[in-house]
């Protein structure tokens, strides 16, 4: 990976940012010590297991307890008719990221959206118990007409709600495309589908919830957003802001399931506050399938070009589903407002409802799908000018955002096309299909661009330095795998002056200052603005310390000519005139030095449309007698701002890569309509690549300098890493082959066909 040497400041230790370091939490995670949501230990644990609905569509007639209920250790069974009283506005149930619509309710009343539906949580003794007891619980159905066929619901397609939280219309239509694409002298004009994909991470979800004895709640949950899971709970259940506490030191994987509060946590707390016990739900791996996704979607793409490959017209539509009771939105089609030159662009986007879970945010939501189709009818375009496919995007480069009409605070996309095609050794690219053939294998090479959004939210960090010189800061957001702790951990070094050892960094908790959910690729850029504002605001303190109480040699030395080293400050050529931190402190009559700082985005940011790109370049083998396609290299080139740790960076990249080829040749969700349920709703039949599946990937980060995003000049990684991905394999396999797939995945049905 490429990275620019970044030369450490004048009077402190070297810099820890930009420089590749293994993760702080590593050790942790490695040992087993690192605990997680189910892991937590309490005084009378109890177990919930859920009861999932069998039907996909209508209501409850009756639940039969009896049978668990009478088991010895079975202490409580909730279902719509025995639970607590719930509040009866359907708003008090809408989180900080909820949809249009009205949120999903466990337990609320005898009506089954979809099949999975929680309709009880039996609680008992032991795991092994509560889930026997469940399968003794009968429910009696009426059921009702379903419908879980995206296709045969998209006619009837319609605009999503916009009310708050709801649908923003993609920009309005500009120049004439329909004309302009009638008169091109070359177009595109095809549909393209996107399946319904499932998060599955390591860690299923679940939570802790130990209640004491006033009835305050320690709730000990799988989220990217502790803030957000306590201002549901304190809504839900009416309870103060100081009786309830959310604790998530890690999460093993989330990728978007958990932004929002799943149905476990109600029904675990419900439990707890009934039973006043501690009371621990974990989903198991086919409940995983039973809430957040991806939605599918269809999308229509029609370019039309100039002989010369100059667009004249972009048409992007698309149709996502969603359930019957949220407007469930993703940005899909604005990207082909913004990644290319051109003066006649219309977007439009509709949701299909269905009797399925509403989706959710699912890493890169909706460029991961959207720009799928665009990539790859730009790759169809170039194909029918005799064009390279990277000279096609070349000759459209957007040096402006046209769908804002602002210029981008930064863009080295052009550096990404040109690093990766070096590294890839794209300049000896045949330009025909069916070039190159080695044995029973097609060989081909396909690219493609990615485009994400930089987001910077407000969020807030404390730090404190103890006499000894360590400093602890600390802040409410999340870590689910991303490097949070190693990269705030680096931040704060530098602020500091210090090495790594000196800083230690506290995360996933309610009683630390606030911090917005994790997600969007917006966490180092708005937890690592406030980390480094409130660090440096503690070394200023600290050093004005040094100037009052330090001494004569103190009181006469620069701002800058006060140092750290380890647990003292020095200041002058030697380290005569020195004091160590606790003395200091001492001096000053303080134990501890504290600041808290919370930072908002600046207003300058609105004159700029901010962005992550990146250029995708992979290699494909294609069996010709089998039609299994393996994926041999990729070369991910990324502009992503300054790189925090090239090592973490590098790391999320890589797993966003084999999660675009997942999406291009494995995943997806299959459903039995008649019954309205999804029929491969565990890792046995969901298919995700293994170790065989996946070969060379080469990140590399290009150099790209950005003042305007945030005070650090990051952008974040989380989401770029997979957008695009699945584009370049599917024009890979056109490259090799000859053959067109316009739907995903591409299995070898659709390539022997």
């Amino acid at each position: 990976m490429n990275r620019a040497e970044i030369p450490p400041p004048q009077g402190t230790s070297p810099r820890t940012t930009g420089v590749p370091h293994s993760r702080v939490d590593g050790r942790l995670k490695v040992t087993g010590a690192a605990r997680y949501a189910a892991d937590f230990a309490a005084d009378g644990l109890v177990y919930g297991f859920v009861v999932s609905a069998t039907i996909a569509n209508g209501r409850i007639v009756s639940i039969d307890t009896s049978a668990a209920d009478a088991l010895r250790g079975v202490l409580l069974v909730l279902t719509h008719r025995r639970r607590p009283e719930l509040p009866t506005d359907p708003a008090v149930f809408k989180d900080q990221i909820a949809p249009g619509g009205t949120p999903f309710r466990p337990l609320w009343d005898e009506r089954v959206w979809y099949s999975g539906q929680p309709v009880a949580l039996v609680v008992a003794e032991s795991l092994e118990l509560a889930r026997h007891a469940a399968s003794l619980v009968r429910v009696q159905y009426e059921a009702a007409p379903h419908q879980t066929d995206f296709d045969a619901m998209l006619m009837s397609a319609a605009l999503p709600s916009t009310e708050k939280g709801g649908f923003d219309p993609p920009p309005p239509e500009r120049g004439d495309p329909r004309r302009a694409l009638a008169v091109a002298a070359a177009r595109v004009d095809a549909f393209y589908s996107t399946p319904a994909q499932y998060h599955n991470p390591m860690e299923m979800h679940g939570c802790t919830v130990v209640p004491d004895a006033h009835g305050h709640l320690t709730v000990y949950e799988k989220t990217q957003g502790v803030v957000n899971t306590k201002s549901y709970l304190t809504r839900v259940f009416g309870l103060r802001d100081d009786e309830v506490q959310v604790i998530s030191p890690f999460a093993g994987g989330a990728f978007g399931s958990g932004l929002r509060p799943q149905y476990h946590l109600a029904l675990a707390v419900m439990a707890a506050r009934e039973l006043k016990r501690a009371v621990r739900v974990s989903l198991t791996r086919q409940q995983m399938f039973t809430f957040a996704h991806r939605p599918q979607s269809v999308q229509r793409v029609a370019l039309g070009a100039s002989a010369d490959g100059r667009l004249q017209a972009v048409i992007h539509e698309a149709v996502s589903e969603t359930s019957r009771y949220e407007d469930y939105c993703d940005v899909v089609v604005n990207w082909a407002g913004q990644l290319y030159r051109c003066d006649n662009v219309s977007m439009g986007y509709k949701v299909a409802k269905l009797d399925v879970p509403t989706p959710a945010d699912m890493r890169a939501p909706g460029a991961t799908q959207g720009l799928f189709p665009l990539e790859v009818a730009m790759d169809e375009l170039a194909a029918a000018l005799h064009i390279d496919p990277l000279d096609l995007r070349l000759i459209n480069y957007a040096e402006r955002d046209a769908n804002k009409n602002l210029p981008f605070s930064s863009k080295a996309l052009r550096e990404c096309y040109r690093e990766g095609a070096a590294r890839f050794g794209w300049a000896s690219r045949p330009l025909e299909p069916r070039a190159r053939r080695e044995g029973n294998e097609w060989i081909g090479w396909g690219m493609a661009t990615g485009a994400w959004d930089a987001m910077q939210n407000e969020a807030a960090a404390r730090a404190v330095l103890s006499r000894d010189g360590h400093v602890k800061v600390s802040s409410s957001t999340a870590d689910i795998g991303t490097g949070t702790y190693t990269a705030m951990t680096q931040i704060a070094a530098d602020a500091l002056g210090v090495p790594l050892a000196d800083v230690s960094f506290e995360l996933g908790d309610t009683r630390l200052p606030k911090a917005p959910i994790e997600g969007g690729s917006w966490t180092v850029s708005s937890v690592g603005s406030a980390v480094d504002a409130v660090c440096t605001r503690l070394h200023n303190r600290l050093i004005e310390l040094a100037r009052e109480y330090g001494g004569v040699g103190f009181a006469a030395a620069g701002h800058d000519d006060i140092r750290r080293d380890g647990d003292r400050l020095i200041c002058g050529k030697g380290a005569d005139d020195s004091i160590a931190i606790g003395a200091l402190l001492e001096r000053a009559g303080v134990s501890e030095l504290e600041e808290q700082v919370s930072v908002k985005p600046h207003e300058k940011q609105q004159a700029y449309s901010m962005g992550t790109h990146s250029a995708v370049f992979v290699e494909v083998r294609v069996d010709d007698a089998l039609g299994i396609v393996r994926v041999t290299r990729v070369v991910s080139a990324i502009a992503a701002g300054r790189i925090i740790n090239p090592k973490t960076a590098g790391n999320q990249i890589a797993g966003g890569v084999v999660w675009g080829i997942s999406m291009a040749l494995h995943e997806h969700g299959q459903f039995d309509h008649a019954l309205g349920r999804q029929m491969n709703h565990n890792l046995s039949e969901y298919h995700v690549p293994v170790n065989a599946d996946i070969d060379a990937i080469d990140v590399l980060f290009v150099d790209e300098r950005d003042d305007i995003v945030n005070p650090l000049g990051v952008k974040g990684v989380g989401e770029i890493g997979v957008v695009g991905v699945a584009a370049a394999v599917c024009n890979a396999i056109w490259h090799a082959t000859g053959k067109r797939i316009r739907d995903l995945p591409i299995t070898p049905d659709k390539l022997l066909g």
